[in-house]
């Protein structure tokens, strides 16, 4: 690939203003002499399709769409991810004084879960239900499969059928549950965690085996210069929901692996 030519970004668009973010961002590296081309999807699977078929050199991606990279391109690297995609937690919420203390008092009850292809509010608290032996009825919000959860509609509807009833429980993430008991979506003296899954990751660039390294290195030689303590750069982080661009890993999607091998994810959304 000719050093000159730009590197080109996949992004899927889950709200209007992931379009002002990489606005952003591409002026940003355009300013920096490491000009990208962005190409903005509408869902995940589309995105996954134009960097297997090399229509993109990077992808901003899900942790579903991550796996699913490897699935159907094989080998590939995560090479940056947002210092707040680190160690998430999925929270199992419910009502206090509800007589619900552990677990296994979910037998048999209730669950609100959000989309069937959210990783952080369906397929990873189902696995860690199932890993607990909990058998419950779930209640699901698939509100815009395609984002992968992104678009947290289908966990806000989740919570909202808790609040009214019609659940015993619903996961959330916990910057969510962080956010929703700030700003009074979610009240903390009537809800509390019962429970939460252990550490995941959440979204990374992603390329494949082949990128040249020093195309890559160029990149994230730019990305890793963005700084928060920058106005200019403060009012796109603060949208994406980062202080800081980290260096990728691969290590943190090892519960979301297991959850859609055990559910059959992919046979039963091919």
């Amino acid at each position: 690939m000719p050093a000159d030519k730009p590197i080109v970004v996949g992004a899927v668009v889950y709200d209007p203003k992931v379009t002002v973010i990489w606005e952003i961002i591409r002026d940003f590296f355009e300013q920096h002499h490491r000009p990208i081309d962005v190409v903005l999807y509408s869902n995940y699977e589309l995105q996954v399709d134009g960097l297997a078929k090399r229509h993109l050199h990077v992808a901003w991606n899900s942790p579903l769409a991550w796996l699913d990279t490897r699935r159907r391109a094989g080998a590939c690297r995560a090479i940056a991810m947002r210092d707040t995609d680190r160690d998430r937690r999925t929270h199992l919420v419910v009502r206090k004084g509800g007589g619900i203390s552990s677990l296994k008092d979910l037998e048999g009850k209730t669950v609100a879960l959000g989309a069937r292809d959210s990783p952080q509010a369906t397929l990873i608290p189902a696995e860690m239900l199932r890993a607990e032996g909990v058998k419950v009825k779930e209640r699901r919000f698939d509100v815009l499969v395609g984002l992968h959860g992104d678009h947290v509609g289908g966990e806000l509807d989740a919570l909202r059928s808790l609040q009214i009833g019609q659940a015993q429980a619903t996961a959330m993430l916990d910057l969510n549950w962080d956010r929703w008991s700030k700003d009074g979506t979610i009240n903390p003296a009537e809800y509390q965690v019962l429970a939460s899954t252990q550490p995941f990751d959440h979204c990374n660039f992603t390329v494949l085996a082949d990128f040249p390294p020093e195309r890559e290195k160029s990149f994230l030689d730019a990305l890793f210069s963005m700084s928060y303590d920058d106005p200019k750069h403060r009012e796109m982080m603060d949208m994406e929901g980062l202080k800081a661009w980290m260096p990728g890993r691969d290590t943190g999607y090892g519960w979301l692996s297991r959850a859609v091998d055990s559910q059959e994810y992919w046979k039963n959304n091919p």
